[in-house]
C-alpha cells in the first residue's frame, strides 16, 4: 500500500508499494532523510522549491512546472518512476496560471491531485476534474496567498474527490517554523466529504 507523509505547509512525501520515493514541493517539516527517485515542483516559490533537501536516489528525476507547461496553456504529461503525472491548471492573483500547476499523481491504483497553490480554477469548474474520479486531493487554504478555507471547501465539492486534506495554511514569509506549518482552526472549518485531516509528521496509507 501507497503511504503520503504529510510535511506540514505544501510539503508531502509519498513511498510507493515498490519502494519508490516521490517528494512534492519540498520546503517544510521533516522526512527528508529518505533518497528520492521523484522530486515535484509546482511552482517556484522559496516555499516550494527546495529539491536539494533530501538525498537523491541515483537516476532520481527533478520535475518543475516549467516541465510540466513549456509554453502558456501547452500542457504536457509524464511517466515517471511508475507514476502518471498530469498537470491542470493552478492561479490565482499570486500565482500566474502561465507559471503555475497542479498535478494529479496516479500510481498504485490511486489517483491522487496535489492542487499546488492556487483558489478556483477553470479545470475545476468545468468538471474537468471531477471527472478523474480522484480519490484523494489537497487544497491550500491560507487566506492570503491563496483561498481562504470556505472557498478551498467549495473547490473540494467542484472536484469531488473521495477525500479531501488542507494545506498550506499559514501565510509562508520566511524560514518555516511549528506555528507556520499547520493551522488547526483553519483545518477544522475546513468541509468536505471525506474530508481527511493531516498533521505534520503523521503518515496516511492510500
Amino acid at each position: 500500500m501507497a503511504k503520503m507523509l504529510y510535511q506540514g505547509h505544501g510539503s508531502y512525501r509519498f513511498t510507493l508499494e515498490n519502494g519508490t520515493v516521490v517528494y512534492v514541493d519540498p520546503f517544510a517539516g521533516e522526512g527528508y532523510d529518505v533518497p528520492a527517485n521523484l522530486v515535484l515542483v509546482t511552482h517556484e516559490h522559496f516555499d516550494h522549491n527546495h529539491v536539494d533537501q533530501m538525498p537523491h536516489a541515483p537516476g532520481c528525476r527533478v520535475l518543475r512546472a516549467s516541465d510540466f507547461q513549456p509554453a502558456p496553456g501547452a500542457y504536457r504529461t509524464f511517466d515517471v518512476c511508475g507514476v502518471h503525472i498530469q498537470p491542470v491548471q493552478a492561479c490565482n492573483e499570486n500565482h500566474p496560471v502561465d507559471e503555475c500547476v497542479g498535478l494529479v499523481l496516479s500510481f498504485d491504483g490511486v489517483r491522487f491531485y496535489a492542487s499546488g497553490d492556487t483558489s478556483t480554477t477553470d479545470d475545476m469548474r468545468s468538471g474537468k476534474l471531477a471527472a478523474m474520479a480522484l480519490d484523494y486531493a489537497v487544497f491550500p487554504g491560507d487566506g492570503f496567498y491563496n483561498m481562504s478555507v470556505e472557498e478551498a471547501s467549495d473547490c473540494a465539492a467542484l472536484v469531488g474527490a473521495r477525500h479531501s486534506m488542507p494545506v498550506h495554511l499559514v501565510p509562508m514569509n520566511g524560514s518555516p517554523t511549528p506555528e507556520t506549518l499547520f493551522d488547526e482552526g483553519k483545518a477544522q472549518a475546513f468541509h468536505a466529504e471525506g474530508r481527511i485531516i493531516l498533521h505534520p509528521g503523521q503518515e496516511l496509507d492510500l
